[in-house]
């Protein structure tokens, strides 16, 4: 008997797939990686990230880069809120600092809209900011992937 193939990651989500697929967006996002995670939206994706709208490949690509020059040691965790048919709904907090040493953690939300393809066609994220001290950081693992073993943030009480 082979194995059963696991589910594609494109709408209508369940909740495995949804769960995969914030997953695999919080995994590309650690990468800092500006061409990796642009892969994974439409080229004419539309964005809103607190004041900024960018929207295609392109403008997300030079989002990201300016991004993560500025948020050093960019660490993220997201987290299912909800799903139904090609939308997911996330939560998440990152921790960074800027090029003074403040560290921050900031929290937000994200909506999301998938084309039938799984390629996220729209993304509107709120975010805030709140600085803090190092030793309040929460997020330990070295720079890129989250350990598997390593707390959500349901398990840090974020």
């Amino acid at each position: 008997m082979s194995p059963v193939p696991p589910a594609p990651l494109v709408p209508p989500f369940t909740r495995e797939t949804a769960i995969a697929k914030v997953r695999l967006a919080e995994d590309g996002w650690n990468s800092r990686d500006p061409e990796r995670v642009s892969k994974v939206y439409t080229p004419d994706s539309k964005w809103r990230n607190r004041a900024e709208f960018p929207q295609g490949t392109a403008e997300i690509i030079a989002f990201l880069t300016h991004k993560w020059a500025r948020e050093l040691d960019y660490r993220l965790i997201k987290e299912l809120w909800a799903f139904e048919g090609n939308r997911i709904a996330v939560r998440f907090a990152y921790e960074w600092h800027d090029d003074s040493g403040q560290w921050y953690r900031s929290y937000g939300n994200e909506n999301w809209e998938f084309a039938p393809d799984g390629l996220m066609q729209r993304r509107f994220a709120s975010i805030n900011d709140r600085p803090i001290r190092p030793e309040e950081r929460l997020f330990h693992w070295p720079l890129g992937r989250r350990p598997d073993d390593h707390p959500g943030l349901s398990d840090l009480g974020l």
